[in-house]
């Protein structure tokens, strides 16, 4: 039989560091701060984030929308590169942007982060990045969690997630019901890649080719690593200023899936989107990623936002005023397309044209 140790096993000692996760709330308390509504209640520490949703008797049949998500695999750029304050923007954009689709106000979001080892300021500058993305969609940070696992990543392993919550009123609900034949498509220009396809831009770029992240490349203007970690753009408050100045009827954000493919989610049976390519052009970025690895046309569309962040479908006589709106907000914006009676061999979007 063996002797009893000396000194039985810790927490510590299996890989968990309290004392370093305390270290992290305290550092990024000045940043969750920054993002406080008048309904958030308390501050914190607390187990449960509290809003008071007497908030919302201002309605008149307040609907509550609800969205959650991550970043994916662009969190590998972040830590091979030891850039952790943007990802936060990236991972409220991918949440409230889905929220404001339905022309939802974007009132408070959580967070999880997961770590292999608690490193306070890598966290802390996280947390700083997210709350600086809630300010940018007008929403409070409430509460999060942060989780370390070792054993299971490694020391500088990371990833993000987060949910959040906003409200719309029943009858403003925005969604394929209002949309109409002859109604303009609006497309709102994208940063770049924004949070998805980076499996794809990763094999391309990184594995095929074998480009360090920081090499600088000239038709990009910057280096590789700092083009792949612009934040995702965020547009909720962009939204919300159009449903205000005009009729919106539906918006689609483009993430996972690409453009025809979640414009297609908001538009009705019997309908059709046309969106004309020769519109715009894709940043150089999805040029590189497209020659690089060969990869088809169709395919790059499917799994890139090529240069659309987000559509907004408004009646034909708006157009202008939407245009305007984002313009004075700084926001690019052209009309992309117009919705149509569906055909017998056409589905819910399609793209046409080349490029210009």
């Amino acid at each position: 039989m063996s002797e009893t140790p000396a000194s039985g096993a810790s927490y510590a000692a299996a890989g968990v560091d309290i004392d370093a996760g305390d270290r992290a709330v305290e550092l990024m308390k000045e940043w969750v701060k920054k993002t406080r509504r008048p309904e958030v209640l308390g501050g914190l520490g607390g187990f449960a984030g509290l809003f008071d949703a007497s908030a919302l008797k201002r309605f008149e049949r307040p609907l509550l929308a609800s969205a959650t998500d991550g970043v994916g695999t662009k969190v590998d750029i972040a830590r091979r590169l030891g850039v952790y304050d943007t990802i936060g923007h990236d991972l409220v954009a991918m949440v409230m942007d889905d929220i404001v689709v339905c022309g939802a106000e974007p009132l408070f979001m959580t967070d999880y982060i997961c770590v292999g080892k608690v490193h306070p300021e890598r966290v802390a500058a996280i947390v700083k990045g997210i709350a600086e993305g809630c300010v940018l969609a007008g929403c409070a940070l409430v509460g999060g969690e942060t989780a370390e696992h070792p054993g299971l990543l490694g020391p500088d392993d990371f990833d993000v997630a987060g949910a959040g919550t906003g409200v719309v009123e029943a009858d403003r609900l925005l969604g394929a019901d209002r949309i109409r034949t002859g109604d303009a498509v609006i497309a709102m220009a994208a940063s770049g890649l924004h949070s998805n396809g980076y499996s794809l831009v990763r094999h391309v770029l990184l594995d095929q080719a074998g480009l360090a992240l920081e090499t600088r490349i000239e038709e990009l203007g910057r280096t590789l690593g700092e083009e792949l970690l612009v934040p995702t753009k965020i547009y909720s408050l962009d939204c919300l200023a159009l449903t205000r100045t005009t009729d919106v009827h539906a918006f689609s954000h483009i993430t996972g899936g690409g453009l025809a493919a979640n414009l297609a989610r908001v538009i009705p049976d019997g309908l059709h989107a046309i969106v004309d390519r020769s519109t715009w052009t894709p940043a150089p970025i999805f040029d590189l990623v497209g020659k690089t690895g060969r990869v088809e046309r169709l395919e790059l569309e499917k799994t890139l936002n090529m240069g659309v962040g987000m559509i907004a479908i408004v009646p034909e006589d708006s157009a202008d005023v939407a245009l305007a709106t984002l313009a004075d907000r700084g926001v690019e914006s052209w009309i992309a397309g117009e919705i149509t009676e569906r055909g017998d061999h056409t589905t819910g979007a399609e793209l046409i044209g080349d490029h210009a």
